[in-house]
């Protein structure tokens, strides 16, 4: 089960660049189930996910470069590429990507929870803007879908 919370960001935080980070290149074959291919740096993960918002469930496996190329020619949509940073902040890490290539511009921060309750008292950082978990403009798979809601 992943439990998250999306926000779209004022401003960057201090010392970006003192956080670990990596290029990430995704690509959707599926709406319904989510179906979707990922390049992080090096490693390549097929990912599933379910329905939901704020909690829903998802699978990660991994894959080698060969298959996740021969997927990438079979993706719908626009590829997505993004930097994203992990940022530890009151014991829970940030995720911020900065978008890149058709998303340009963009910046959001997304936060994992161990459950709905932690999720939902959660304070976010002054940096932060406009919670945008439950707007599916800011999904990434309505994004790369051209901004259309499969729902």
């Amino acid at each position: 089960m992943e439990i998250e919370r999306k926000f779209l960001v004022k401003k960057l935080p201090d010392r970006l660049k003192d956080f670990p980070s990596c290029e990430i290149e995704q690509a959707y074959l599926n709406r319904r189930p989510v179906l979707r291919i990922r390049k992080a740096d090096t490693r390549y993960i097929l990912t599933m996910k379910g329905d939901g918002v704020l909690a829903h469930e998802e699978y990660e496996l991994l894959m080698d470069e060969e298959s996740y190329r021969h997927l990438l020619t079979k993706a719908d949509g626009r590829i997505i590429t993004k930097r994203r940073y992990k940022i530890p902040y009151q014991g829970y890490t940030i995720e911020l990507d900065i978008f890149s290539g058709c998303m340009e511009g963009l910046v959001l921060a997304e936060v994992e929870f161990p459950s709905v309750e932690e999720a939902e008292s959660f304070t976010p950082p002054a940096w932060f803007h406009k919670d945008v978990t439950s707007d599916p403009r800011y999904r990434n798979a309505v994004m790369a879908y051209g901004g259309t809601d499969p729902a």
